[in-house]
């Protein structure tokens, strides 16, 4: 960096702030999924009912989502500087408070408090990117913030997993607490760039906040619960849907004709960053979706606890760590959209191979399907971040950058939606077709009967023919299960492939305005 010209160059204090910034976002992003893997110790740990647990993740992914698009307008008033150090510091005092609550109930408000924070980190990492960063240094800063963005989602449940096996639940949240301190003192000494607008906390939209807050409040809790809980035929979901339908219409009319509005819209009218958020919508689909989908596999077919799925899962993991220098060199001198169609086109194949799924599936034969799926997930989420974000004038990339975030989360939660709708659905239609060939009558459903009731008849105490019924009922279980797996997998491929065709929509980008130097 010394023979670099002086506005290319990055002061090592203002590198080190950015790398901490890049810590705090992964904390956010992680804090998402490691609680996955341990839910059912919580709830021994606090006495919480089955209805109740799930709250551990909807409270925080609820106020992440209102926060995201939040943090432009938060960042501006007070600058980049005091908004992540004061994210940081209440994201690492709730994940404190969060290991000591008592109840269910506590839990659920600090992991609001926890969320709704902490949710400020992630979209301001993406604008510091552009705004601090010099122009020879925004793709490998890129490719960072990419690697990160996708990996926290994949390691969170194997994390958190093995801390609950290893130490204790509680841990899921202490963790936090040593890089939380140092992310807050690294930001707030090394990072110096923009400077607050102070008269914008007189001038905030209380209504545009409100309306805002009930629109995505309501429709992540219709999106997180609604298949859990039959969707419309529900109070509650039915309820949240139509408070979420007004409030939408309310804070979209508030956001365009408002002086000062909440969030600025105005970014959609670029045609490369409202194609880059069709691409972080999609992205947010395939990343959460396959991170939920295959554990469910490997938990419900294959019988793996927590740790076993982990180890299975971290090949995702390591084939974006090993790609994404590979896909950060490439990234600079091709065109974006075909990296994305290559991108596209790796999750597609991944998917593709995995409607060859059986019961039988384990470790060798997920491996090829979870390279392609790490390689393709770096090969999306870079140059959709170029895309998006790259080329919009400065003074508009941190507004456009919780924007951008925000489509990834809705983009995870509509997906989760669909996926275990699908699923369930699906595994219904299939153990009723299945359930339809066990006709007692038939020579093969008595061979394998007769089978099993053999089998049985050697241990003392047991009923052959009941053993043999409840063992052939169980593997019709499964195999309609996987069954459904399949189909959502081959739903999944080609949405994966469809999305190549959002590539002919954007425009080959043109250089961004550059920063004023990475000295600041």
């Amino acid at each position: 960096m010394a023979d670099a010209p002086a506005k290319e160059r990055v002061e090592p204090r203002l590198l080190i702030g950015f790398l901490a910034m890049v810590v705090g976002m992964f904390m956010a992003i992680l804090d998402i999924q490691i609680v996955a893997a341990s839910l059912s110790e919580i709830q021994a740990g606090l006495a919480a009912s089955a209805d109740e647990i799930v709250w551990v993740q909807n409270a925080y992914l609820i106020a992440e989502v209102i926060m995201i698009p939040l943090s432009g307008y938060v960042s501006r008033a007070l600058g980049m500087r005091i908004t992540f150090a004061a994210s940081a510091a209440g994201f690492t005092v709730a994940s404190l408070a969060c290991a000591f609550a008592q109840n269910m109930g506590q839990m659920i408000v600090l992991r609001v408090l926890q969320g709704f924070i902490g949710g400020a980190m992630i979209p301001t990492v993406f604008a510091a990117a552009y705004t601090l960063m010099p122009r020879s240094r925004q793709a490998s800063t890129t490719v960072m913030i990419g690697l990160v963005a996708t990996l926290a989602p994949t390691v969170g449940p194997t994390l958190g997993g093995w801390l609950t096996e290893t130490l204790s639940w509680h841990w899921l949240f202490l963790v936090n607490i040593v890089p939380g301190v140092a992310v807050t003192v690294l930001v707030w000494a090394f990072v110096h760039g923009d400077k607050p607008q102070f008269e914008l906390i007189r001038r905030l939209d209380v209504i545009g906040l409100v309306l805002m807050a009930a629109f995505l409040g309501c429709l992540d809790f219709v999106l997180e619960d609604g298949s859990r809980n039959d969707w419309f035929a529900d109070g509650t979901i039915f309820t949240c849907a139509v408070v979420a339908a007004v409030a939408g219409v309310g804070f979209f009319w508030r956001t365009l004709t408002v002086e000062n509005p909440i969030v600025d819209l105005r970014a959609f009218s670029d045609r490369n960053f409202a194609t880059g958020c069709m691409f972080s919508f999609i992205l947010g689909i395939a990343l959460y979706g396959l991170v939920y989908l295959q554990p469910q596999f490997l938990a419900r077919v294959r019988g793996l606890n927590a740790m076993q799925i982990g180890g299975v899962m971290l090949v995702t993991g390591a084939a974006q760590f090993l790609s994404a220098p590979l896909v950060g060199g490439i990234s600079r001198k091709v065109d974006p959209r075909l990296l994305l169609c290559v991108g596209f086109g790796c999750l597609a194949t991944s998917n593709f191979m995995l409607t060859g799924l059986t019961a039988e599936w384990d470790f060798n034969e997920f491996l090829v399907p979870q390279i392609l799926r790490g390689v393709g997930y770096m090969f999306t989420i870079i140059p959709a971040n170029v895309l998006a974000l790259g080329t919009l004038p400065l003074d508009r990339v941190k507004n456009a950058s919780g924007l951008y975030n925000l489509m990834r989360n809705l983009g995870g939660a509509f997906g989760l939606a669909g996926i275990t709708t699908l699923l369930d659905h699906r595994g219904q239609f299939h153990w009723a077709r299945v359930g339809e060939a066990l006709n007692p009558t038939r020579p093969e459903v008595q061979s394998a009967l007769q089978g099993l009731s053999q089998h049985f008849s050697a241990f003392p105490g047991v009923d052959p023919a009941a053993a043999a019924a409840r063992t052939l009922g169980r593997m019709v279980l499964r195999e309609a299960t996987v069954m459904s797996f399949l189909d959502v997998f081959w739903a999944m491929a080609w949405i994966s492939l469809a999305a190549i065709g959002v590539v002919l929509l954007a425009r080959k980008p043109k250089a961004a305005p550059q920063p004023g130097g990475g000295g600041h």
